[in-house]
């Protein structure tokens, strides 16, 4: 299966997502971020970067938009918000069937993911924790639907 991490800029959260989840490597689970918004090669946060760092995590150095191809290549698309969602729907809306809020797709109450952008480290730790707590959901998911 191939996941796609959406947020605004691909420089927070999705990356952490996309650390988090290629950390448990899963077997037959790909994974990439984007931005709806994003600069292609713009440097990820320093604080997304040295969390995924300090936690031994893969890191994706640089951010990247959201195209054509990511909606062609992916199975499953997770954005941090229903905003990012919704944007993605309407401009692809023939593949909306794929595209959930990361949270909406675990089961969560609440589909929105804290943007730590600005904040401090502790911010981002807040959404580090958030993150990984919701992906270990992920991960459990998808192993009972390899099975």
């Amino acid at each position: 299966m191939n996941i796609c991490f959406i947020c605004t800029g691909n420089t927070c959260r999705s990356p952490l997502a996309e650390g988090i989840l290629k950390s448990k490597q899963l077997e037959g689970v790909a994974v990439r971020s984007a931005g709806v918004y994003a600069t292609d090669g713009t440097f990820i946060s320093n604080h997304s970067r040295l969390l995924l760092e300090e936690h031994g995590m893969p890191v994706t150095l640089t951010s990247r938009r959201f195209t054509e191809q990511d909606l062609e290549w992916a199975d499953l698309i997770l954005t941090m918000t229903v905003s990012h969602r919704e944007t993605l729907r309407r401009a692809f809306g023939n593949s909306s069937d794929k595209i959930f809020t990361l949270k909406e797709y675990v089961g969560a109450a609440n589909y929105d993911v804290q943007d730590p952008y600005g904040g401090n480290l502790g911010v981002y730790q807040q959404t580090f924790k958030e993150l990984s707590d919701q992906i270990d959901v992920l991960a459990r998911k998808l192993m009972e639907e390899q099975k």
